[in-house]
């Protein structure tokens, strides 16, 4: 918005009075009015934004009851208290460890290009630019990477090594890609002002690779470093499925993220009151913020109903933990882009981001690679995709309204842009990868190492809840565990036509006092 300026020697020429005095009293009058809008419509656009990403904070804060429902009705019921206290874990330990490192290393500027270095424990702060509103959006993503990642690793987990993880990973890990990405003085970064990558930056508008391809990594270590849970698969190393025992959980879990990602995508334009071009018209952010709602919904609902048909065609019928983990799938992939692509490019998205993670489920499982929750194959593999994808049809007019001040960047390689923004988003992918393995690698393996990751044979066997939390959530028969069972189980035969002699008596069951 631009600022009303006004002086008294600007007016006074234009006031026709007998008396010179008078003019300028009158000028100055004007003036000071003049300013009083100013300053009101200006404290109002900062009112009215930080109003907005608030609002979004809120929404994507929501999404960790949207990751303990998931997580919950994932795991078998003898494990439903374990990894919801682990959602709230990563929680709370993330806003410690982020309050006092996290942000500074994010977006700590002055900085480098690799860490951030000012504003621990938000010192000096609030700026002319940041608020606290900005701190509170960038911690909700934060957790959402290390809730990414506590997904992979259910079931078998030692609930110290989740302190260490989480606290590692939001403290450290996770800003500073932030930094590289979003950072304006990150080294690959969309809004540096000069020494672009490629001369484009990277495109990664609201995290696909920040977020999920971080937490999804991560949790391809950790998984990866303690093997599968027990009866997972036979002794031939055949799949065996250890079903969730909750589908109304986990369906509520995708609802409540799917709510969410409005605040995770839209909200990722940090503000909302500002004009595009000359301003005045009834196009501009608020248009740009309603688009990328529509894209994140159209990647989302193609990705669910490509799921649903194909799982229909693979292994003969409808599932809805498929359908779930589909919707997600694309919502994952659009993330990067969908602020710079047309609603009927995100349908491409959701669709590709189907088979993406039908694909990797499929090589993690000729892998014998265990993820309770799809997280890696879903958030790494579909995270992945979804940057290719913004390299591929990013759209030249909302590159340059999103990203402005550069003039001839590049843009989508199918939208004749040529192929530099898809090198830097291949650069992305290349470095998250490397980074999250030099650092969450070897964090696990030392956990592994010290015997603080996975917990032992009989607990696991048991279920966490009763051998680590005091009992179960709630009541249940859990039929299915497989790991309750031997090897080879023998059923005893009834005869199916017995009939009651005649001088059989039927007795009430006693009670023994």
């Amino acid at each position: 918005m631009g600022s009303l300026t006004c002086t008294a020697s600007d007016l006074v020429p234009l006031l026709s009075s007998s008396s010179s005095a008078n003019a300028t009293a009158l000028a100055t009058f004007l003036c000071t009015r003049f300013s009083t809008i100013s300053n009101q419509l200006s404290d109002s656009t900062h009112a009215i934004d930080n109003t907005y990403l608030l609002f979004s904070a809120y929404l994507v804060f929501a999404m960790q009851l949207g990751f303990a429902m998931l997580c919950a009705g994932s795991v078998r019921a003898k494990n439903t208290m374990n990894i919801m206290l682990t959602n709230v874990l990563d929680a709370a330990a993330g806003a410690l460890s982020y309050y006092l490192f996290g942000y500074a290393f994010a977006f700590g500027a002055p900085s480098n290009g690799f860490i951030g270095r000012h504003h621990f424990g938000l010192k000096t702060f609030p700026t002319e630019t940041t608020d606290y509103s900005f701190f509170l959006y960038q911690w909700a993503f934060a957790i959402a990477a290390a809730g990414i990642t506590s997904g992979s690793i259910a079931e078998r987990t030692q609930f110290v090594a989740y302190l260490i993880y989480s606290s590692f990973l939001t403290g450290f890990v996770y800003p500073v890609v932030s930094h590289w990405f979003w950072s304006g003085d990150g080294w690959a970064s969309a809004t540096r002002t000069d020494n672009l990558l490629f001369g484009s930056g990277v495109i990664d508008f609201a995290g696909s690779g920040v977020v999920h391809m971080v937490g999804g990594i991560a949790g391809l270590w950790g998984a990866l470093i303690e093997g599968p849970r027990i009866g997972r698969f036979d002794r031939a190393g055949r799949s065996v499925a250890l079903r969730g025992h909750s589908a109304s959980l986990v369906v509520l879990g995708t609802f409540l993220l799917w709510f969410g990602w409005y605040g995770f995508n839209p909200g990722s334009f940090l503000t909302i009151v500002k004009g595009y071009g000359d301003g005045g018209g009834y196009y501009g952010q608020w248009s740009a913020i309603g688009r990328t709602a529509v894209t994140t919904t159209m990647a989302g609902c193609t990705a669910a109903l490509t799921t649903l048909f194909s799982k229909r065609l693979l292994v003969g019928h409808w599932n809805v933990i498929d359908v779930c983990n589909g919707l997600l799938g694309g919502f994952a992939a659009i993330t990067s882009g969908c602020a710079v692509v047309e609603p009927w490019a995100a349908i491409i998205c959701g669709f590709v981001a189907s088979w993406v993670l039908i694909g990797f489920n499929k090589l993690a499982s000729k892998l014998k690679y265990d993820d309770p929750l799809e997280a890696a194959q879903l958030h790494g593999g579909c995270g992945a995709w979804g940057l290719l994808f913004t390299g591929l049809f990013a759209t030249k007019s909302y590159v340059n309204e999103v990203y402005p001040g550069q003039p001839g960047r590049p843009y989508g390689l199918f939208m004749g842009g040529g192929g530099k923004l898809l090198g830097a988003q291949i650069i992305q992918i290349l470095v998250i990868i490397g980074w999250v393995t030099a650092t969450m690698g070897p964090l696990f393996y030392a956990l592994n190492k010290m015997k603080l990751l996975r917990i032992s044979r009989e607990d696991e066997t048991a279920g966490m809840d009763m051998t680590r939390h005091g009992g179960f959530a709630y009541v249940y028969h859990d039929e299915e565990d497989l790991s309750f069972r031997p090897g080879f189980m023998m059923t005893k035969i009834e005869p199916t036509n017995a009939s009651p002699n005649s001088d059989q008596v039927q007795r009430s069951p006693s009670v023994n006092v």
